[in-house]
């Protein structure tokens, strides 16, 4: 429910902010006062191509922003919000348990460079996906945009709804679904068993191949390494022996004089004890140096060089390098994602191979079993959605002809007295042969003829945008009437009628406002019109006035209170407040009226 709208620098609009309620929501105003302006930002706000020339005179941008309620059980918004991990309010100002518990801002504006911005909450969009999100909430009649009527999937859903048979088509989507799925495992595993023993002898193969290699993590790291040492023994044992000497084989060697130091230093201790710290301190470093003498003694003594062991690592690297090259980028793109096997050894990536082939051996040495067992559930599942098909194909026909004649009865009272209205049911057809869709075996359309002789048309190719809106009144009125009367769950919150009056007046227009009035009772419904018959229909009645200040033209709407929607419906009958015109008001909201 759209809660709370602001315009800034639209058109005519300098700034404005209104605040709305639930029911049905009035809009009038002399002609040219700015009516389609409000319906015009609307249509921004929901996802409509704008232009630059919607920004008000010497602006550099324009503006508008929405506070929405979205319900609880409109499922399909919260799960895009759900979907994009766009975090939502908690509607303080309903109780806990009531349906509508979470607040949605949405802001768009544009430049005039023809830049512009999109926000849910603070989270930048795109305009296709404002105008999929406001899509779940909004309905916007008579302009031919934003209009679900024209969108023939939409009416699958419609005539579900008045059938009130939603979660039964769901239902039916569902093992739609399973049974794809299930059919697809079973193609995958329909290979034939010539490519199936191919297989199972390449991954046997690569299995025995790595497992005789005994490979353990790190195995290439400590080979190389020692390999390396080995290559270079010649430099290596000139260079430790050179150490030893300077350490402790020469005349001069370190460890002959820091004995000599040592000597000295324990004589001059014995005259002066403030030497005793530094005497302490060079006693550390002398056995240390010990330390280090004797491991260097013990390696320089072990050091020998043996070609046979430089020749077994030569071997085993390569094997190892092999295996990697076969196997080890492999893995990467195995059964587990790559992020899980990038930052591993090539050791572990190999081995990761093999467990990943010994996995693959398994299920393909059981795919015969388990491909009786797929094709026995697939059997079943068929069964089972033939009868689901054939009981949705019998409840949507029945439904279909109690829809057409019901909505061309209301058609006839809103001003169409030649309209038929048929809800066609076409099978689906694959090559010539009957199949099945996601939602069942048929195709749902609205068809209508506005005028007596004229065949049956998509509603697409209705050129008035009144006859249009009054085709979704009657469509809305027709669902409350349906099996779940009072409970329409076609999934948005507000419709917005526009040009819904359009040729109509008399008797025809105050069912159209009983219409109205009754929709408003379980949606939020934003109406433009100019006829007081309709208007005086009003749960919340707004006027849209034009007014010129400082030499600058401005257009500006707010709430009417019972004196104001008086004067306002005498105009709308009148022109004027005569005392006749505001006798004939006082009628008319006697009759009919209202206003909370």
């Amino acid at each position: 429910m759209l809660e709370e709208l602001s315009i800034r620098n639209y058109a005519l609009i300098d700034s404005i902010t209104l605040s709305f309620r639930s029911g049905l929501n009035i809009l009038t105003g002399e002609t040219g006062a700015g009516k389609s302006i409000i319906v015009g930002s609307l249509s921004f706000l929901m996802g409509g191509k704008a232009e630059t020339d919607v920004i008000r005179t010497g602006c550099e941008e324009a503006g508008v922003s929405a506070v929405i309620s979205v319900t609880k059980d409109n499922s399909d918004a919260n799960d895009w919000l759900k979907a994009r991990d766009i975090e939502c309010e908690e509607n303080a100002a309903y109780p806990p348990d009531a349906d509508c518990v979470r607040t949605v801002i949405v802001r768009r504006n544009i430049k005039t460079s023809g830049r512009g911005s999109i926000y849910i909450q603070n989270v930048p969009v795109t305009r296709q996906d404002l105008a999929e999100f406001t899509g779940l909430l909004f309905d916007l009649h008579g302009q031919h945009n934003h209009e679900s009527l024209l969108r023939k999937e939409s009416h699958r859903r419609y005539l579900d709804c008045f059938a009130g048979i939603e979660d039964e088509a769901l239902g039916f989507y569902k093992t739609f679904l399973e049974l794809a799925e299930k059919r697809k495992t079973l193609e995958a595993s329909l290979k034939s068993d010539r490519e199936r023993e191919e297989r199972l002898e390449l991954l046997n193969y690569s299995v025995d191949e790595i497992d005789k290699a005994k490979i353990h993590a790190g195995e290439i790291r400590e080979l190389e390494n020692e390999a390396q040492k080995l290559d270079s023994f010649e430099k290596l044992a000139v260079n430790v022996n050179a150490a030893s000497d300077f350490l402790y084989d020469g005349e001069q060697s370190i460890l002959t004089l820091a004995r000599r130091a040592k000597n000295a230093l324990d004589s001059a201790g014995a005259l002066d004890s403030q030497l005793a710290d530094i005497q302490g301190r060079f006693e550390n470093l002398f056995y240390e140096a010990e330390d280090i003498a004797g491991d260097l003694r013990k390696y320089r003594d072990n050091l020998a060089f043996n070609p046979g062991r430089l020749e077994e690592i030569n071997d085993r690297l390569s094997t190892l390098y092999k295996l990697k090259k076969k196997y080890a980028k492999g893995a990467d793109t195995a059964a587990k994602p790559p992020e899980q096997n990038q930052c591993a050894s090539a050791e572990e990536a190999i081995l990761s191979y093999m467990a990943d082939a010994q996995a693959e051996i398994e299920a393909l040495s059981g795919a015969a079993e388990n491909r009786e067992k797929l094709k026995t559930e697939i059997s079943v599942i068929e069964k089972d959605i033939i009868l689901k098909a054939q009981n949705l194909r019998q409840k949507r026909t029945a439904a279909a002809g109690k829809l057409g004649e019901l909505i061309s009865g209301i058609l006839m009272n809103l001003g169409m007295p030649s309209a038929r209205f048929k809800a066609q049911i076409i099978p689906k057809q694959n090559e010539g042969q009957k199949s099945l869709g996601p939602w069942g075996a048929e195709d749902v359309e609205f068809l209508i003829s506005a005028n007596t002789g004229e065949p049956l048309k998509d509603l697409a190719r209705i050129a008035s945008g009144g006859e249009l809106s009054r085709v979704m009144l009657a469509i809305k009125t027709a669902l409350l009437s349906g099996n779940r009367a009072g409970d329409e769950n076609t999934g948005v919150e507000t419709l917005v009628f526009d040009e819904i009056d359009t040729g109509i007046g008399g008797e025809v227009a105050l069912k159209v406002g009983e219409y109205l009035a009754n929709i408003g009772k379980f949606r939020q419904i934003f109406c433009v019109t100019h006829l007081a018959s309709i208007a005086v229909r009003a749960d919340n009645h707004f006027k849209v006035e034009k007014k010129t200040e400082s030499g600058r033209t401005y257009t500006g709407i707010g709430p009417l209170n019972a004196d104001g929607r008086r004067m306002e419906i005498a105009r709308m009958l009148a022109g004027d407040s005569t005392s006749a015109a505001l006798a004939h008001a006082d009628d008319l909201i006697r009759k009919y009226g209202n206003l909370r």
